[in-house]
């Protein structure tokens, strides 16, 4: 699948404000309209001091000043309810994107970023984005125009002093283009380093057992607080910065002020100049802050914002999943009942462009009824065969085949729907008991999660629970070996075609791994079954075992078979000191 063309920073944050383009230009017009009161504001007030000495009222002007107050305030709490609400809209939208994005993609394409980083990228980059693509756009703008009608109206009042205020202003302009760069880079380094610093922090939580049974609590902190310490080094030099930006900006006009005071008040001395001029002008100079601040800090939010979508963007180069079915009929394969359920012919596989094969040339294929293990050690192939099964990996070379349908024609949903599978950390789904249980097929009755249970011997456990089936389900309120026969429950709750077992006994007690072996007879009777195990105590009494080394299929047979003419078995059994007998025992 491709990925997205490169797109220039200002090009994503277009793309985010593109579908509110409407309500943006609602939000300008009011934010025009409500600059144009305050504008209009130091008029007015001349028109109230040249009211003074003359018979006319004084009450237009100060009736004039009212509604200016009024009609400004309700229109800036309507500009700022409209923005504030497409901020919220934006972020949403980002959000969905990235999380439907996340959940579709290829396991590889996630699992070669930590998690936290990727989490970091859906909370607080997406908040930079909402002040980047709803308030700084629109602030720009009328910024610049607030800019520029200030400088027009103290030209119409006096084209003297104007020439003190542009000397200012042009100071803060250049002044912004050269340090707006370096306050963009460094926004952009803190936000990388606030990712790093959420994947490295998420890792450590989750193996907190291990970090603290280790005495590894200050070492793992000092790594983890590294990246914190990169961000605040970043950000404070991007403060440092804006804190020089802000001051000589501040400082500039204020010196503009003065100046503007003292040449005004001289020009007046000299009757060239009427005091109320002098002061409407004194407080379009006042109010010249107001847009330069609003200019700076626009672009400040701005250059985050462009930091964050480009964070953000890099969640589109995620290659997802097919989603559509490639053969010309979209009707699924019959179930097998009897021949074979699963096979690959020639599949040669790895985990990235350029790696090493994780499997080469592998012929298997998997009865539609029966148990059949695979075995081999570390690092031989075994769970890569179990990712191409699930379709978490694409074959190189070669084909898979569900009922003699080659994987090609149907859509990964297509193939796990006739597939369960029970992994071997058995992550703990949020919600209760039954949430867990229903969470492949949510439309399951209670009586067949009590089935289910009964199968693994969970239903007295899960009964005794405050709530039975309506339990809160945490990773604390099961042991591990009751967690891993939730998971188990879970793939029977419906027979499925194929039942894959990653190290189904791995953090079970005897008592208990013997009904998890009954239930695997029971379902090899009926189904497929696939084993991955370390314990050979798990698989000695399978229909088949399959041997795998180096990424190839090894040997095949039962376990008396395969003792007899496979030196790699024979060590297996041995290193493990396992024997038929001590397994049918347990």
């Amino acid at each position: 699948m491709s990925t997205p063309a490169p797109v220039s920073g200002p090009g994503l944050l277009r793309s985010y404000a593109r579908p509110h383009l409407r309500t943006l230009a609602i939000g300008l017009v009011l934010a025009l309209a409500g600059s144009a009161t305050s504008l209009a504001t130091p008029l007015v007030t001349k028109w109230v001091l040249d009211s003074l000495g003359a018979p006319t009222s004084l009450a237009a002007p100060i009736g004039a000043l009212l509604a200016l107050l009024v009609l400004g305030a309700v229109i800036w709490i309507g500009q700022w309810t409209l923005l504030g609400t497409l901020g919220e809209r934006v972020v949403l939208e980002a959000r969905e994107s990235m999380v439907r994005r996340f959940l579709r993609a290829t396991v590889p394409g996630l699992t070669r970023r930590p998690t936290g980083e990727l989490v970091t990228r859906v909370t607080s980059d997406t908040v930079l984005l909402r002040e980047a693509v709803s308030a700084s756009i629109v602030g720009l703008v009328n910024g610049v125009v607030m800019l520029v009608g200030t400088l027009v109206l103290m030209a119409v009042l006096d084209l003297v002093l104007l020439g003190t205020t542009i000397a200012a202003v042009v100071v803060v302009i250049v002044l912004f283009a050269v340090l707006m760069p370096g306050i963009a880079t460094a926004q952009e380094r803190t936000q990388e380093h606030v990712g790093r610093l959420g994947g490295a922090l998420e890792t450590a939580l989750r193996a907190i057992r291990t970090v603290k049974a280790s005495r590894a609590e200050d070492r793992l902190a000092a790594g983890v607080l590294g990246h914190a310490r990169e961000a605040m080094r970043h950000g404070v030099r991007g403060v440092r910065r804006e804190a020089v930006a802000w001051t000589i900006s501040w400082s500039g006009i204020q010196l503009a002020i003065i100046v503007i005071l003292g040449v005004g008040a001289w020009r007046v001395g000299l009757g060239l100049l009427e005091v109320s001029t002098l002061i409407a002008f004194l407080l379009y100079a006042f109010g010249l802050m107001e847009p330069i601040m609003d200019l700076s800090q626009n672009l400040t939010a701005l250059q985050a914002g462009i930091a964050a979508a480009k964070r953000i963007h890099q969640v589109q180069e995620l290659e997802l999943e097919p989603a559509a079915c490639a053969a010309p009929d979209g009707e699924p394969a019959e179930r097998a009942t009897t021949g074979t359920a699963l096979e690959l012919r020639g599949v040669t596989a790895a985990y990235g462009p350029g790696r090493a094969p994780a499997v080469r040339a592998v012929d298997l294929a998997i009865p539609a009824r029966g148990h059949t293990a695979i075995v081999g050690p570390s690092g031989a192939g075994k769970t890569t065969l179990f990712a191409l099964l699930l379709r978490f990996l694409e074959p190189q070379e070669g084909e898979i085949l569900l009922a003699g349908r080659p994987y090609r024609e149907q859509t990964p949903a297509e193939v796990r729907a006739r597939l369960a599978y029970v992994e071997q950390e058995t992550p703990v789904v949020p919600g209760s008991v039954s949430d867990n249980l229903r969470f492949t097929h949510p439309d399951a009755t209670d009586d067949e999660l009590w089935a289910a249970l009964e199968r693994v011997r969970l239903r007295e456990a899960v009964a005794a629970l405050d709530g039975g089936l309506d339990a809160p389900l945490t990773s604390s309120s099961l042991s591990g070996g009751q967690r891993q026969r939730i998971a188990l429950a879970r793939a029977l709750v419906r027979t499925p075609e194929v039942l894959l077992l990653d190290e189904a006994t791995a953090q079970v007690d005897g008592l208990t791994e013997a009904a998890v072996h009954d239930a695997i007879r029971e379902q090899a009777r009926i189904g497929a079954v696939v084993t991955v195990a370390h314990r050979l105590s798990t698989v000695v009494d399978a229909d088949t075992i399959v041997v795998v080394d180096g990424g190839r299929v090894r040997a095949r047979g039962t376990h008396d078979e395969l003792l007899t003419r496979d030196d790699l078995y024979r060590a297996l059994v041995a290193a493990l000191r396992v024997d038929r007998p001590l397994a049918a025992a347990g």
